[in-house]
């Protein structure tokens, strides 16, 4: 299982990216419009993590990881099977690929395929 985009979203999106920053040496993008404004940084496996803030007002600070998966309707076909409900269905998002996010007890879970 590889991390393909690990999200983060908190109102103090600034300061998370300055600890990042001073914690683990990242240097973060500008905000990309088409991951929801998250300022993003490499991780060293090739993936990245994005930093948001919330999109609308009921959004609560969350951590999400994405997996990469090679079908993703096949893999939120699969956690549905497993009772998860689907959050969000299989979007393309330019530049990026697409994502989707299920959630199985109370747990965000995002899927990617590049």
């Amino acid at each position: 299982m590889k991390i393909q985009y690990l999200e983060i979203v908190t109102p103090e999106v600034d300061a998370l990216c300055v600890q990042y920053s001073a914690v683990h040496g990242m240097t973060f993008s500008e905000p990309d419009a088409n991951l929801g404004g998250a300022r993003t940084a490499k991780l060293r496996d090739g993936g990245l993590l994005g930093i948001r803030g919330p999109m609308h007002d009921q959004e609560t600070p969350v951590v999400r990881p994405y997996v990469l998966v090679d079908d993703i309707k096949a893999a939120v076909d699969a956690a549905a099977e497993a009772g998860a409900v689907v959050a969000l269905p299989p979007m393309e998002l330019p530049g990026h690929g697409t994502c989707a996010i299920v959630i199985q007890g109370g747990i965000d879970c995002g899927f990617w395929q590049a």
